[in-house]
Parts: structure tokens; C-alpha cells; sequence
């Protein structure tokens, strides 16, 4: 177990403490929500960091590190959806991108082919997590539209460009 992959279990740890403080609903608990949710993505670019820079690549972190970085994100945005600060179906967009890129690499990995997350990827990452940052603070409507606005075209400018760019690992004769 090395440093990354603690910092990988901490996130993980870290959701449903994000989840018990937001339905806790005591005074400033927003707030205590945010600043888990921002240590708990801030732990997701040292992980990768750490793993990149300090050989601590492992199986395990390739698994789990996305996992906790998608219940992260979703987490947020259904207590999002349930207060109504964010439409279902930009939730829906983001899950839907999710499964069919992890199915598109399912398919690859089958082939022998392995597909690194994209520039794209990253920046759908982190303008994901700034955003549900933003939709956190007592700011005027327009911020959570933009917030939305920037989640979804990034999300699927991101998925878009996965397939564009791996269009060659899919069987198209057999549709």
C-alpha cells in the first residue's frame, strides 16, 4: 500500500463523510461539505501526481482511483439533483459518458490496447469538480448555469473525443 494508494482510500473514506455532513444539514454544513468535497478532489491530482512522479503505478490504483474521482463527482451532483441546483439529465450526460468510455476501453483492453486518459479527460475533471465547487457558494443562478453548461459541453466534447480518436478498436461490421 503506497502513498497513492492511500490518498486513493482517503477519497474513497472521504464520500460518505461529504454525504452524512450534507444531510446532517447543521448550520454552515454546506460549507463543512465543500471544504470535504475540495480536499477529497484535491487528493485525486496528488494521487495521480504521486503515482506518475514517484513510480507508484499499480494495478489497484489504476482501478480505484477513477472509481472513487466518478462516485466523487456523481455523489455531488445527485445531492445537486435532489435539492434542484442540477438538471437530471446533465447527471444522466456525465454517467452515460462515463460507461461508454470505460465500456470503449473494456473493448480495447481486450485488444491489447490500453487508453490513457486524455488532455480532455482532465479538463472535464477539473472544470467538473470546480463547478460543483461554485454550486456550493451562495452565488447568483447564472453561476450554476454556467457551472452546468461548462460540466456538460466539457463532458461531452471529452466523450466525443475518445471515440473520434479510437474509432478503430470498434467492430462496426457486426451492427
Amino acid at each position: 500500500m503506497n502513498t497513492a494508494n492511500k490518498l486513493t482510500l482517503l477519497r474513497v473514506a472521504m464520500i460518505p463523510l461529504f454525504l452524512v455532513i450534507l444531510y446532517w444539514g447543521f448550520p454552515g454544513s454546506d460549507y463543512a461539505a465543500l471544504a470535504v468535497f475540495i480536499l477529497a478532489s484535491l487528493t485525486d491530482f496528488a494521487d495521480g501526481y504521486i503515482a506518475r512522479h514517484c513510480d507508484q503505478i499499480t494495478d489497484f490504483g489504476k482501478f480505484m482511483d477513477p472509481l472513487a474521482d466518478k462516485v466523487l463527482v456523481v455523489t455531488a451532483m445527485l445531492w445537486f439533483v435532489q435539492c434542484g441546483r442540477l438538471p437530471a439529465w446533465a447527471v444522466a450526460i456525465v454517467i452515460f459518458r462515463e460507461f461508454a468510455v470505460s465500456g470503449m476501453r473494456l473493448i480495447a483492453a481486450e485488444r491489447g490496447r490500453v487508453i490513457a486518459a486524455g488532455w480532455s479527460g482532465k479538463v472535464k475533471t477539473a472544470s467538473t469538480m470546480v463547478g460543483l465547487c461554485l454550486m456550493f457558494l451562495p452565488l447568483p443562478g447564472w453561476v450554476t448555469t454556467a457551472c452546468v453548461t461548462v460540466i456538460v459541453v466539457t463532458t461531452l466534447y471529452s466523450g466525443i473525443e475518445y471515440f473520434v480518436k479510437n474509432l478503430d478498436i470498434m467492430d462496426w461490421s457486426n451492427l
